[in-house]
Parts: structure tokens; sequence; C-alpha cells
């Protein structure tokens, strides 16, 4: 038996500062003031730092990391759908060993500052699927360290292109978690249609979650969501389906929202918000105003439906940048949201942790609580304000109750006698 005590944790929603007892990698007693109650092998005093459940990002293409640079890949109109037809012309020469070493140069960034928990779609529109291959084995590789879901996702569509569905299908056999759709860019709304229904299809044949790619778009008339939640309910794969993107919802009218969302909340679908990548790509075919298609996300969480935010892409032929750091996600997205009250502003950690493991529907192993895998980072604030405010880094991360790693606080040198004295944050 081994087991570890961190004391002084300050958790969301407890003034009084926590003990966590953690024996083999769970959490077996959370309380004050254990530490003259228990025996532990090792004693850590966070000294009040804020402690809470790992990052979550539940929506990145590990195929496509770090693939910008390619002078094939470049999107001169930075248009989602130039971006897809640079891909098309360019994946062809990629093998699984230089994907893998991508991807993990990817998830290396994000785990080192909090995430624990990666779903990524992996493009499966390749007869090959290469790239699906290369994420099957990183997903066992990696598993102690970060957890992996792979949807197999047909990037040029279930319908356009030839044989789509049937590709998807084989992914799901091979082992891919979730079903993926992108609705929008099939040649018609009915094919649109067509690939939803065909992706609750599969996923009630192989009892798996499903994740959409959905009115991705600045067309008002682009409602696909509409058909997944309505699939979503009368299907019962309810909370297991997500909706991702949902841009037009930036552009539709408020009589039509509000009629959507009665179906939203019956549904229990779940939404991903790319903030950075979202307002990149969209807007390009406005003059001004120039909208920047940002889905419903404060209305959506002001209605109790879950929404969270992801990465999208890092470094791609969709967007250029991108590092794996979800505080900077969190903080584009607040500000494009508009959710700046000081309460949306200490709530708002929830969008990227355990909004986020609801929609990876892992809840029933995350999440700082008795009984849980002892997963958590330690944040270099004392409160949530305090960290969203100042986009604190990540003192540590830990994992079935192991470091995955402790970052050394910055330090200063300086004889400046304002700056004296301070402490830095990295």
């Amino acid at each position: 038996m081994s087991s570890i005590l961190f004391t002084n944790a300050k958790l969301k929603g407890q003034d009084q500062l926590q003990d966590l007892y953690i024996v083999d990698g769970k959490f077996q007693q959370i309380a004050p003031g254990l530490a003259g109650q228990v025996k532990a092998d090792e004693v850590v005093d966070v000294a009040g730092k804020l402690v809470v459940p790992p990052y979550c990002d539940p929506h990145l293409h590990l195929d496509y990391v770090f693939t910008a640079l390619n002078p094939a890949a470049a999107n001169k109109t930075g248009s989602l759908f130039e971006g897809i037809q640079r891909w098309s012309e360019t994946k062809g020469h990629l093998t699984k060993e230089e994907i893998k070493d991508r991807a993990k140069q990817a998830m290396k960034q994000e785990i080192l500052t909090g995430v624990q928990h990666i779903r990524t779609h992996v493009d499966v529109t390749d007869p090959k699927l290469t790239a699906l291959q290369a994420m099957l084995e990183l997903r066992e590789e990696v598993k102690d360290t970060c957890t992996l879901q792979i949807i197999a996702f047909p990037q040029e569509g279930m319908y356009a292109y030839p044989g789509g569905d049937k590709l998807v299908e084989e992914a799901l056999k091979m082992g891919a978690d979730l079903v993926g759709a992108i609705p929008h860019f099939e040649y018609t709304r009915e094919d649109g249609v067509a690939s939803v229904k065909k992706a609750f299809e599969l996923a009630v044949k192989y009892d798996k979650m499903v994740d959409i790619h959905c009115d991705e778009t600045d067309d008002d008339q682009s409602r696909f969501i509409e058909v997944l939640a309505c699939e979503a309910l009368r299907s019962g794969v309810a909370e297991k389906a997500t909706a991702s993107h949902t841009c037009a919802m930036h552009s539709y009218n408020n009589a039509y929202t509000y009629k959507l969302f009665k179906l939203l909340g019956l549904s229990k679908v779940n939404f991903i918000s790319c903030p950075t990548e979202n307002i990149h790509l969209q807007g390009r075919f406005d003059a001004y105003p120039k909208r920047r298609g940002l889905t419903r996300v404060k209305e959506l969480n002001e209605a109790g439906i879950n929404v969270c935010f992801a990465q999208d892409s890092m470094s791609d032929p969709w967007y250029p940048v991108g590092n794996g750091n979800m505080m900077n996600i969190l903080d584009a997205g607040i500000h494009i949201a508009q959710m700046m009250s000081i309460e949306e502003i200490s709530n708002s950690l929830d969008l990227i942790t355990v909004n986020g493991a609801r929609t990876m529907n892992i809840l029933d192993k995350y999440g700082i609580e008795e009984g849980k895998p002892a997963n958590f980072i330690v944040l270099n604030a004392k409160g949530e304000f305090e960290a969203v405010c100042n986009r604190v880094s990540v003192a540590c991360s830990v994992r079935n109750g192991k470091y995955l790693f402790q970052r050394a606080p910055e330090v200063i040198t300086t004889d400046n006698k304002l700056l004296s004295g301070l402490y830095m944050q990295d």
C-alpha cells in the first residue's frame, strides 16, 4: 500500500482548506486537518493553492498538428473550406511514424499545461486509415499519462468522399471510440441529414459515442444541430452525443433559437466551442459588419446546457498557431462570449474541466471526490478568480496519486525597489 497526503488545498466551493489523503492512487479521504489523523508515506503542503481536476481538451486534431509550415498546406483565404482542400492535397504523403511523432509533441505540450484528458478527431477519409492506426497505437502507449479518446472523423464527408461512410464504420470496428460526421460539408442538405442519421445508426450498432462537426459555417440556414439533437433524443444516445462548433448559431435569428433551445435541453446534447479557431475561420466572407462565428456559449450555459471549450488545432492548415494551453483558450473564450462578470469569471474554470469531462462521459472517474482516481492539478493561485485573471501556470500535475510533473516557481532577480520581493508567476 502506498499513500500520500496533500495538505492545505483550496477546493472550489470550500472556504476551509482541505487535506487530500490518497491511498493506492485513489482519494481515500478529503477533509480538513487530516495531517494529525492519518499516516502517509509522504506529506506535501500545497500552501493554500487552488486544486482542481485536470484540464480536458475535448476537441483536438492530433493527426494534423504542426503541418502548417508545409508549403502545400498554406491556407491563403484563411477559410475552413480551403483548409480542408489543402489537407486533402497533402495528407496522402503522411506516415504512421511521423504522425505519432507530431502527436506526441502536441500531447506533451498540453500535458505540461495541465491537460490529462484529450479527445481527438482522426481523419478516416483515407483508404489506408494511416492516421487511425497511428492514433490507436498512441492511445495504448500513453494511457497511464493521458486519457485519449478517438473519433472516426470523415473530414471530406461521409458521402462527398466516395465510401466515406464505409470507412467510418471500418474505423469503429478497428477500435475508434466515437462516430464523427461533417454534415455542412456534404454536397446537399439531404446528404448532410443522411450523414447525421448514419452517425447515430452506427453509434447504436457499435455502442459508441457521437461527436459531430456541426454547422461550422456562417450560413444561418445551416441547421444540422436540430437534426443532431433530434437523433440524440430519439435514439437514446442523449448525453453521449456532442455538437462541436455550431458556429451558425451565431447567425440564427432569436425566434428560431428560442424554439431550438427547448429541443437542445430535452436532447441533453453537449456542446464544444473552439473560441480561438472559430473566430479565426469564421466571418471570412463578410466585409463589415464582420461576424466572428462563436456559438452562443453564454446562452447555452445559462440555459443549463453543457458547453465546454477546446483547442481544436495546433499549427495546421486551419489554424497557424495554438500551443495546447487551455488557460489561453479559456481567456479568449470568456472575452469573446462576454462572460466577464465576477461570478462568471470565478466559475469559468468549469469550461475547461468538469464540463469537458461531462462531454467526454468520464465523470464516473473524474473529479476530486473520495473513491475516485487521484487525478488533479495544483494552480499557482489562491482561488478561481485569481487563477483566471492571471492565467496562472500549473505548479504540478498528479495522476493516480503520482506526479506527472512539478514546476519550480519562476525567480526574478532585481535591485528595483518596486519589483523586489514580488512573486512572479510563469
